[in-house]
């Protein structure tokens, strides 16, 4: 299976430890050291208290889909449907990913479902995609 076509993103002082994060097989978000609230996007000032002591911290890469779509459409050249997904980590309510879910099957996917993070690297940047979570019994019937 070849590599998907993925946009390279433009690396910043305020993104590159996300896009870079990946090498070690951690995920990184912002996170305000006076309120603990996570940010994605990272942000110079917390939205919720106003700090500003805002530095990059792993999170445990566990998380739920929250919402997604198949996409059918070849516009990269490739022939099979993938899906995007809308993932809300555990580390906090309303902390979600857009990202690609990958290792099942589009039709596998749903709402709820338990995923784990997994990089993919291109060229420097360590792109996040997150795969059902083998450590936990899909009640739904996956694994």
């Amino acid at each position: 299976m070849s590599v998907p076509f993925r946009v390279q993103p433009a690396l910043d002082d305020e993104n590159r430890f996300f896009w870079l994060s990946g090498e070690d097989g951690c995920l990184r978000f912002a996170r305000c050291g006076d309120c603990g609230e996570w940010l994605h996007p990272p942000l110079p000032r917390c939205p919720a208290c106003g700090g500003r002591d805002i530095n990059p911290e792993a999170v445990s890469g566990r998380g739920q889909v929250w919402s997604y779509t198949v996409n059918h459409h070849s516009w990269d050249g490739s022939t099979e449907p993938y899906t995007i997904g809308l993932v809300e980590l555990d580390e906090q309510q309303g902390l979600r990913l857009t990202t690609n879910l990958v290792g099942c099957a589009p039709d596998e996917v749903h709402i709820g479902m338990r995923v784990r993070v997994t990089f993919e690297q291109q060229g420097i940047v360590w792109f996040p995609l997150f795969e059902p979570d083998p450590d936990v019994t899909d009640p739904e019937g996956g694994s």
